[in-house]
């Protein structure tokens, strides 16, 4: 990984491939080998950058706290400062506020499609608004946060998924942790359920989602009628045992990106 100074802030990234440029962002706690597995077969047909948001470098470091508003201004101020006129941002999980953000901010031109990547698209329920509220509290943060862990693995055997929480995860600490569930929080106040986010995005554009759980019939009929009464988002059902397609199931995530972007 490379490192590029933005005002106060050191950030890491990589950059290869050439083509159309497509901007891989993890979500909170969560760093650039959550994209290990698709980066360089995307680099065949794309230019791809992995970035790091604020705090999510190797050292960890930051100039103090910060919001969903700062991480997109850093993604503008490195795309200014890389001289990138297009490009097509790919996050997974809450890194998805950040991403619907960013595209409204730079307009269509700048942005003409984005991806998501496995984002809960419905209202938060009641389990997940406690772990976020609970992983806020200094005496609870860790048992929140590691409820959520054992959740998320409780049905894999994945290795690297597994690597991927509890030691990749596991790294950030407690202040990173605590502002991530508070922005999360926030963004469920502000517009109730990614869904909704995504429908206020103006001026639209083609928006994909590519995601393998939750495993419902009413999960996936929310956002096939949501497509029908807006056609230019695109859900894409894979098979997968997690929240993590990118280390699950790199090579359909691949597949489903050329096709988009095509």
């Amino acid at each position: 990984m490379e490192s590029i100074q933005l005002g106060a802030n050191s950030f890491d990234y990589d950059d290869g491939g050439s083509g159309q440029t497509l901007l891989l962002l993890s979500g909170w706690c969560q760093d650039h080998r959550l994209f290990k597995h698709i980066v360089e077969p995307l680099r065949q047909n794309f230019r791809v950058i992995r970035l790091d948001w604020r705090g999510h470098n190797s050292a960890r470091s930051y100039d103090g706290d910060f919001t969903v508003d700062d991480q997109i201004s850093d993604v503008v101020a490195f795309l200014d400062a890389k001289q990138i006129d297009q490009v097509i941002p790919v996050s997974t999980s809450h890194g998805g506020w950040a991403n619907i953000g960013l595209s409204e901010r730079l307009g269509v031109q700048r942005v003409p499609r984005t991806i998501v990547i496995d984002w809960l698209m419905k209202s938060a329920f009641t389990g997940l608004m406690e772990d976020l509220r609970n992983s806020q509290i200094p005496e609870k943060w860790k048992q929140a946060r590691d409820h959520l862990f054992n959740e998320w693995v409780s049905h894999t055997d994945n290795q690297d998924v597994i690597d991927h929480v509890w030691v990749e995860m596991d790294s950030f600490d407690q202040e990173m942790w605590v502002r991530s569930c508070r922005e999360i929080e926030r963004a469920y106040g502000k517009w109730n359920s990614p869904l909704e986010r995504i429908a206020a995005l103006a001026p639209k554009r083609p928006v994909a989602h590519i995601y393998s759980q939750p495993v419902s019939e009413e999960y996936d009929e929310l956002q096939t009628t949501f497509s029908r009464a807006n056609p230019w988002f695109n859900p894409f059902k894979i098979t997968g045992e997690t929240h993590f397609p990118t280390l699950e199931s790199p090579e359909k995530v691949v597949s489903i990106i050329q096709e988009f972007c095509s």
